[in-house]
């Protein structure tokens, strides 16, 4: 008769075959992706600390790094995935969206009038240029808006990460809840 240790070595154990094309494609990805945003994050502060926006700055810096670390250790968090995409996609959507009211109006360079939209990054903007200011400034409200691609793709990218940072908050205080509940 074998007691209980010796049943649960008799088990069969079901051996894992090896993972599908995607996943080992998408755990690539995620590596490159979180390396990037933690190198381009931690650099991101370094190279703007000394600037008139030094604050805000350093919090895309530090998005970006810590949502790059959570990408880097998926085995130390574990994150359900419909949620966090779910989260990760509103917070990007609608964080770009509320950052269009946020606007940037200025006249430079001998009668040159430039409105921009977006927070934290500026990503839309329209013009005028003109012989005086008041025709530049008429000129630019006529003007149509042409959107800066590369900078709407690291809107997306810095409140898809807010997004992310708060799922992964929510998991840690959920974590802690359930751990003292059981004490």
């Amino acid at each position: 008769m074998l007691d209980e240790g010796q049943r649960d070595v008799a088990q069969p154990v079901a051996v894992a075959g090896p993972a599908p094309g995607w996943a080992v494609t998408g755990r690539a990805l995620r590596f490159v992706l979180g390396a990037l945003s933690l190198v381009g994050g931690l650099t991101w502060i370094l190279l703007n600390l000394h600037v008139a926006t030094a604050a805000l700055d350093a919090a895309i810096g530090t998005v970006l790094a810590a949502g790059g670390l959570v990408l880097l250790m998926p085995h130390r968090i574990r994150l359900p995935r419909l949620v966090t995409a779910v989260v990760m996609t509103g917070s990007a959507l609608g964080g770009t969206a509320a950052g269009l009211i946020v606007e940037k109006s200025r006249r430079c360079c001998e009668f040159a009038y430039v409105s921009e939209r977006g927070w934290p990054f500026q990503w839309i903007h329209r013009g005028g240029f003109a012989d005086d200011p008041e025709t530049a400034f008429r000129l630019a409200r006529s003007a149509g808006w042409s959107i800066d691609v590369v900078s709407l793709a690291v809107d997306l990218l810095v409140w898809s990460y807010a997004g992310l940072l708060l799922v992964v908050i929510a998991v840690v205080i959920g974590r802690r809840r359930t751990g003292s509940s059981r004490a």
